[in-house]
């Protein structure tokens, strides 16, 4: 049965918030609906896009005996989010298995102890001694793709844009460039990400499906720990892993195995969300080469014209493909939620995927058009319309360092090198990331 939506209230204009908890039931999507949904087999995303389209920017769904709330409303994401994160805290990381307590998956005051440590890493003078860093990692990436033009080899660009992303966070974790061993070895990192929506039920038999990979990611870090412990820098000088070292001698909650978990973490979030960013970027510019062309126009190389044109392709790209398609959240206690009763102990999920392609905020949602990020008045101007990165407190620490990363590698890429694809993946694969599903086969072609 549906709780009809209030009349006159579409998902850009809910009311705002009673000061008390109290309101409306939260409507539902009907129970043939989701029957329907489930019988077709389909994706996840497009069960919660049927009820944002029928029921509006906060609508409720039963995948099981309790209600889910799916969130998409830019001031009820504000709310969740922002303005009252300590009602609606995380509960278990869906990656807690790979990355255990670092901070993606810690609450409390460990998160805010782990969290005030790594901040100051990734914003302003932090971030300024990435810089060679991240240039170092996108020119070995385009003397890489310079070979494949002359070669005329075949390539996957999905894995070209994974190996710079971890060329570039390894870099900046020990000073030292990613070898190829080290890279083969933590090949294990996507390949445990993939494995987790798969994995058993069964908390104590997920480990054992993936025992091997994890195997091999504690080797790395430990090499890498151990390598870090003897004090000698890498030539890029200090990294990360040295500032957690550090943070050990005086902080006792910074034990090996903490240390190892930030260090995954940081893995994790510092190079798949990147790469799967990229990798779509490029898919979107085949689709669209007029846009490559245009941020190329925009200025000369170097200029604060083309990086910001270049900077828009990335926002556009963002917004068809955050980086978390889903924020998993958890009432932690009653609360009113733009004129709707959420009872403490609900799950609620905001979904920024959906927020970015709703079309009362963004018209022709399904369109690549990076000039909604440089054209004035041409986007939506409250914080929770745009969020690939999250929004309030627990918002991606690593926001700048990937917007970075991204246009300097892109800097590098565009004026040179086109990739002609051989084969496009059939749509996309919703895990903790969206990601394409399948190979990205390409040839370069000179640009001309």
């Amino acid at each position: 049965m549906v709780t009809p939506a209030r009349p006159g209230l579409p998902s850009g204009s809910l009311p705002n918030p009673s000061p008390r908890a109290g309101g409306v039931p939260v409507p539902e999507l009907e129970d043939d609906e989701v029957a329907a949904w489930r019988a077709g087999g389909g994706e996840l995303v497009e069960l919660f896009a049927r009820a944002r389209e029928r029921l509006g920017g906060v609508a409720g769904v039963r995948l099981g005996p309790r209600l889910t709330v799916v969130v998409t409303e830019p001031r009820a994401v504000q709310h969740v989010l922002a303005l009252h994160p300590d009602r609606y805290v995380k509960r278990s990381h869906r990656a807690r298995l790979l990355i255990g307590d670092g901070v993606l998956a810690a609450t409390g005051e460990a998160w805010q102890r782990q969290r005030r440590l790594l901040q100051s890493q990734f914003t302003g003078r932090g971030m300024r001694r990435y810089e060679q860093r991240i240039a170092g990692a996108a020119r070995t990436a385009a003397a890489r793709w310079a070979a494949y033009a002359r070669t005329g080899e075949v390539f996957d660009v999905g894995e070209e844009m994974r190996r710079f992303a971890l060329d570039t966070i390894w870099r900046s974790l020990t000073g030292y460039p990613l070898d190829p061993a080290t890279a083969r070895e933590l090949a294990a990192v996507p390949a445990v990400v993939a494995a987790l929506p798969q994995l058993p039920v069964d908390g104590s038999a997920a480990p054992d499906a993936v025992a091997a990979d994890l195997a091999r990611i504690d080797a790395v870090t430990a090499r890498a720990v151990a390598a870090a412990r003897t004090g000698a820098a890498g030539p890029d000088g200090p990294g990360l892993l040295h500032v957690l070292l550090d943070a050990a001698r005086t902080r006792p909650a910074y034990t090996d195995r903490l240390i190892r978990d930030e260090l995954v973490t940081l893995l994790v979030a510092g190079h798949e969300t990147t790469a799967s960013t990229l990798t779509w970027l490029h898919l979107l510019l085949d689709r669209n080469p007029q846009e490559r062309e245009r941020a190329l126009a925009a200025g000369p190389d170097g200029s604060a014209e083309r990086r910001q044109a270049v900077q828009a392709l990335v926002h556009e790209t963002l917004r068809l493909y955050p980086s978390a398609w889903i924020l998993p959240r958890c009432a932690a206690q009653d609360d009113e939620l733009a004129g709707y009763r959420i009872e403490a102990g609900t799950d609620v999920l905001v979904c920024p995927y959906l927020t970015h392609r709703d079309p009362e905020l963004w018209p022709d949602p399904a369109r690549f058009d990076p000039a909604r990020f440089t054209t004035p008045g041409r986007r939506p101007t409250h914080p929770g319309s745009y969020y690939p990165f999250g929004v309030g407190p627990r918002a991606c620490l690593g926001l700048q360092f990937a917007l970075r990363e991204s246009t300097v590698l892109l800097e590098h890429l565009l004026p040179a090198r086109t990739p002609r694809f051989r084969s496009v993946p059939p749509g996309a694969a919703y895990s903790i990331t969206v990601r394409p599903d399948g190979p990205t086969p390409a040839r370069l072609l000179t640009a001309g």
